[in-house]
C-alpha cells in the first residue's frame, strides 16, 4: 500500500526522505523516481574511474543493488546523493582493480591497442547539422581529455565542473578536505588548459549525458531486476 504522502504528491516531486520511505514499502514509483533522479551523476562518477561506458552502467546497477537492499541502514547524516555516490564510486574502484590485477597479463598487441572511446549520445537540432556536428566534436574533446586526468584529479573535475557539485559537496562525497578538493581542481585545470579552450566551456554540463532513453532504459533494467512487474 502507498504511503498517504506518496499518494498526493508526485514522485519527481517528494522528498529524499519520502522516496526512501516509499523504497522501505517498497513502492514501485519510489524505486523509479529515486533512479530517474540519480542515474546521471551515479553513472558519471562510474565512468569518471572506469573510463568505459558499458562498465559504468554494470557498476551503476551493482551499486543499486547493494543500495536498495541496505536502505534500511540509510540514517540522513548525509543526502541520499552523497550516499549513493559513495556507495557507486566504492563499486567502481573495487572493479577498477580487479581489471587492473587482470591487466597485468599481457594481451597481444592488436588487441592492446584495440581500445577506443565511444562517444556519447548528444541531442542535436535537426535543423543545424553542421554545428551539431561541431558540438559532437567539442563533447568527445572534452570527454577524451577528462579521461587523461589522473584520477584523483578526474574524480574532482567530474563532481566539481561536470556535475556541478559545490566545493563543500564534493568534499563530503570524495572524503577530503574543501582545501584539497580546491588544490586538485587547480591542478586539474591547469593540466587541460592546453587542450582545452574557454569558449568550450558552456557545454561541459552536456558532456557524458546519461539522460533521455538511456535513463529509462536502465530504470527499466533495474525495475525488473528488482522484481517490479514491467
Amino acid at each position: 500500500m502507498q504511503s498517504a504522502r506518496s499518494v498526493l504528491m508526485p514522485a519527481s516531486a517528494a522528498s529524499d526522505v519520502d522516496l526512501v520511505r516509499g523504497a522501505l514499502a517498497r513502492e514501485a514509483t519510489a524505486f523509479r523516481a529515486i533512479m530517474t533522479r540519480y542515474n546521471q551523476r551515479l553513472y558519471r562518477l562510474a565512468r569518471s574511474i572506469l573510463r568505459n561506458d558499458t562498465e559504468a552502467e554494470d557498476v551503476v546497477q551493482e551499486a543499486y543493488l547493494r543500495a536498495f537492499a541496505n536502505l534500511a541502514g540509510f540514517r540522513g547524516d548525509s543526502s541520499l546523493a552523497t550516499w549513493l555516490s559513495r556507495i557507486v564510486i566504492n563499486e567502481a574502484l573495487g572493479r577498477l582493480r580487479k581489471t587492473r590485477r587482470a591487466e597485468m597479463v599481457p594481451l597481444p598487441a592488436e588487441e592492446a591497442g584495440a581500445a577506443r572511446i565511444i562517444p556519447f549520445p548528444f541531442n542535436a537540432s535537426p535543423g543545424d547539422p553542421e554545428r551539431n556536428m561541431a558540438q559532437r566534436e567539442i563533447l568527445r574533446f572534452v570527454e577524451q581529455a577528462t579521461d587523461s586526468l589522473p584520477e584523483t584529479f578526474r574524480l574532482v573535475f567530474v563532481a566539481r565542473v561536470i556535475e556541478g557539485l559545490s566545493v563543500e559537496e564534493t568534499a563530503d562525497l570524495l572524503d577530503i578536505r574543501p582545501e584539497t578538493v580546491k588544490t586538485r581542481l587547480h591542478r586539474a585545470r591547469k593540466l587541460l588548459r592546453a587542450r582545452l579552450d574557454a569558449q568550450i566551456g558552456p557545454v561541459l554540463l552536456g558532456a557524458f549525458p546519461f539522460a533521455g532513453h538511456r535513463c529509462e532504459r536502465m530504470t527499466e533494467v533495474m525495475m525488473k531486476r528488482l522484481a517490479f512487474p514491467g
